[in-house]
């Protein structure tokens, strides 16, 4: 048999434990700061489930935890927070409730949530984004500077090109921005042409962050000249922005070389890589705009130049058409009173040209005379002369021309005798020979081998013979 034992119904139990925590609990509410897990929302009733836990501060671990949940009064308190804070209510953010204490018999022990104060957690990630714009300026002072309100930073005081057409464009793969950032760009009403590389990479969740960075050294290193890069992601809850909060993001915008518009869809407030950016805009529709107006100034300051060239050409041409009309008829006019001043010492000069002319051909019309007769008679005098010269010199030519033929004639007889005497013929009868080597005549001894067939030609005789032995001759046969 069992023991007599001293127990209760479970059911008696919880009803104890329920009206302690009710007698101490019951009506009261406390405002407690936690963070949000294991959240879980009902939409058809629209309930809220999850456990309310505290971290530890230096190693993130859990030191507390209860179950929580919202309804009625709690979830509209929920909608109006995200509303407000445009931060969704979801896991691992650190908010600050209004709860009340509640023990369930069968759901057990929980906090019931009355309220959530958006200002706590609007000023707990406001907190964080200032920290981190003075760690920025303090760590950065080379390239991020701020003056009043505003932060200057390398990436900042770049000129934008005249026209930007070539984009580098960092954004997630599935982003919907992207695909409107670039409809707005290809369907731009004034015909311009971009060309865009994709640089994708996750572009939400704070602990992203190093993806997003190594995005932007990855267009660094590409070493293309980028006319800017665009960052852009479309819009979301206040935590799928904290990665554009983060230190490093914010120092590598800061310091980048090339011009970097942000279109991150966050209509709020700026975050922290908006104000380390050369240009920001609210949404990718947005940062395509900027770029279009952008190349849509350049265009219209292009054609006012023109306009401007074509105005000033015309009042340049027009001014001096005046002037050049002014002084065609102050040139006609001189003209012509100098014309009617000179008209008569013109017609004075040309009475006295007339007189002088006839007086001096009258005066010389006796030496003309004399001239004209000399120039009749002298040619014939010096053709005759001529005929003369010629007439011996034909004498001449005839008598040294034949002496001149005959001793040609004996120059030619003597070189006739030495060609004669040198020719091959004359020269075999005096016992030389020719030897020809596959019947080629052949000086030089070096062109013929021992076993060579030699033909060997005398004055009458032709010999055919074999190369048996070959040595050096000194010559002196012949030596007289």
């Amino acid at each position: 048999m069992m023991p007599d034992l001293n127990y209760i119904k479970l059911s008696d139990l919880n009803r104890q434990i329920e009206e302690i925590i009710t007698q101490n609990f019951g009506g009261r509410m406390f405002w407690v700061v936690g963070d949000v897990t294991n959240h879980t929302h009902k939409h058809e009733k629209n309930y809220h489930y999850f456990d309310f836990v505290e971290k530890d501060p230096y190693s993130n671990g859990i030191i507390a935890k209860i179950s929580a949940s919202a309804w009625g009064i709690g979830s509209e308190k929920i909608y109006n927070f995200e509303t407000v804070t445009g931060q969704k209510f979801t896991n691992n953010i650190n908010v600050l409730l209004l709860v009340s204490v509640q023990f369930h018999s069968i759901y057990g022990f929980k906090l019931n949530v009355i309220d959530i104060d958006a200002n706590f957690t609007l000023g707990v990630l406001e907190q964080q984004r200032q920290a981190t714009l003075s760690r920025l300026v303090a760590e950065n002072p080379g390239f991020i500077q701020k003056a009043g309100d505003q932060y200057y930073t390398k990436n900042n005081r770049l000129n934008h090109k005249i026209v930007i057409q070539r984009i580098a464009l960092i954004t997630s793969q599935t982003s919907a921005g992207g695909e409107d950032f670039r409809h707005t760009l290809d369907s731009n009403p004034h015909g311009y042409k971009f060309q865009i590389d994709d640089y994708f990479t996750v572009v939400q969740g704070e602990n992203n962050a190093e993806l997003l960075v190594a995005k932007i050294i990855e267009v660094f290193n590409s070493q293309i000249p980028y006319d800017a890069v665009v960052i852009i992601r479309g819009g979301g809850a206040q935590t799928d922005f904290l990665l554009f909060d983060d230190y490093n993001v914010g120092r590598a915008v800061a310091r980048f070389p090339i011009p970097i518009i942000t279109g991150i869809g966050h209509q709020k407030n700026e975050t922290i890589t908006d104000l380390m950016a050369h240009s920001p805009t609210k949404t990718p529709t947005k940062a395509a705009e900027f770029i279009i107006a952008h190349n849509k100034q350049f265009e219209e300051n292009l054609l006012l130049f023109q306009k401007n060239i074509v105005i000033k050409s015309q009042q340049f041409f027009s001014y001096y058409f005046q002037k050049l009309a002014s002084l065609n008829s102050l040139i006609v006019n001189n003209s012509r009173n100098i014309i009617a001043h000179n008209k008569d010492g013109l017609v004075e000069i040309n009475q006295i040209t007339i007189n002088t002319s006839k007086s001096i051909i009258f005066n010389r019309r006796s030496e003309l005379t004399a001239m004209a007769s000399q120039l009749a008679s002298k040619p014939k005098i010096i053709v005759y002369n001529r005929l003369a010269d010629i007439k011996n010199i034909a004498e001449n030519i005839k008598t040294f021309n034949a002496q001149y033929l005959k001793n040609q004639r004996s120059y030619l007889g003597h070189y006739v005798s030495l060609i004669n005497l040198m020719s091959p013929k004359n020269i075999l009868k005096k016992g030389f020979a020719i030897i020809k080597v596959n019947n080629e005549i052949i000086s030089n001894p070096d062109g013929i081998k021992v076993g060579n067939e030699i033909d060997i030609i005398l004055a009458e005789t032709q010999i055919t013979s074999t190369v048996k032995d070959k040595t050096t001759y000194n010559g002196n046969d012949f030596n007289v």
